[in-house]
C-alpha cells in the first residue's frame, strides 16, 4: 500500500525528525490512527519529499524519522486550466478532480455566463481542495490556485502560452490531434455550464488559441477539464 502523504512547512522538512501537528497531525494521529513503525511521506507541496517512519504518536501529533529525501522536478510542459466559476459546487469538484489527474495551476475565471460569483471564501476553498486532493493522489507539487480573473486577463494568459486551447462543443477539430510543446505553459479554457459567449470566443481566438472539441458528448464544466487533461497528459504523464 502506498504510504500516506502529509504536508509541512519547508523549514520543518529539513529536520531529521519531523513533527506533524495541527490539522495534518490530527488527521495522521486521530483519523488515520497511524502507529509507530508505519511508513509515511512528508512534502512541502513544492517538489521536496521525505520518506520516513513514524517514531512517536500522541493525540493530534506524530513525529517522523526521515530516512530518504528526494526532489521531484516540476512537470514540463505545465498544464494550466482556466476554470469558469460554476454553481452547486461544480467548480470545486473540478478543482479536486483536475488536481488528481495532474493539473499544475488552476485559474478561476468569472465568465459572462457564470451564474456563481466569487466570494471571500472562493479562493481559499479552491486552494484547500487542491491541497487535499494533492495529498490524496500523493503529488509532490500542490497546484497553484489564482484568480478570479476577468476575460481580458485570461486572454493575456492565452497570448503568453506555449500552447493555448479553448474547449468548445461546436469546434470542428479534435483536442487529441494537437501537438504538445516540450516546455512552457499549456493553457486550457473550460467554460461555464451556459457555455462561452461569442465575445469570449472572439477574444480568445484573437490570441491565437486553438478552439477544439473533446468529442460528441457535451460535458459538464466539472468534468470537461478532467477529460481534457487526461487527453493532453496521455503522451507524457500517463505512462
Amino acid at each position: 500500500m502506498t504510504a500516506p502523504l502529509f504536508f509541512v512547512d519547508a523549514d520543518a522538512l529539513g529536520n531529521n525528525r519531523v513533527e506533524i501537528d495541527g490539522d495534518e497531525g490530527r488527521h495522521a494521529a486521530d483519523v488515520r490512527r497511524l502507529r509507530v513503525g508505519e511508513h509515511v511521506d512528508i512534502g512541502d507541496g513544492s517538489g521536496r519529499l521525505a520518506h520516513g517512519v513514524v517514531a512517536e504518536v500522541t493525540r493530534g501529533r506524530i513525529a517522523v524519522d526521515v530516512k530518504v529525501r528526494e526532489t521531484i522536478a516540476m512537470p514540463s510542459p505545465r498544464f494550466i486550466v482556466v476554470q469558469a466559476l460554476a454553481k452547486g459546487g461544480r467548480d470545486v469538484a473540478a478543482v479536486e478532480a483536475m488536481t488528481e489527474v495532474g493539473v499544475d495551476e488552476i485559474v478561476a475565471w468569472t465568465a459572462e455566463r457564470s451564474v456563481a460569483r466569487p466570494s471571500e471564501r472562493t479562493m481559499s476553498k479552491w486552494s484547500a481542495t487542491a491541497r487535499e486532493a494533492a495529498k490524496q493522489s500523493r503529488r509532490a507539487w500542490v497546484p497553484m490556485v489564482n484568480g478570479p480573473c476577468s476575460t481580458a486577463a485570461v486572454a493575456d494568459r492565452l497570448a503568453d502560452a506555449a500552447l493555448a486551447v479553448v474547449l468548445h462543443e461546436q469546434a470542428t477539430e479534435s483536442l487529441a490531434a494537437l501537438q504538445l510543446p516540450d516546455a512552457g505553459d499549456v493553457v486550457l479554457v473550460v467554460g461555464p455550464e451556459g457555455g462561452l459567449s461569442d465575445a469570449e470566443i472572439d477574444a480568445f481566438g484573437s490570441t491565437g488559441a486553438h478552439v477544439r472539441r473533446l468529442g460528441d458528448a457535451v460535458l459538464r464544466t466539472s468534468t470537461a477539464g478532467v477529460a481534457a487533461l487526461s487527453v493532453l497528459s496521455a503522451p507524457s504523464r500517463w505512462r
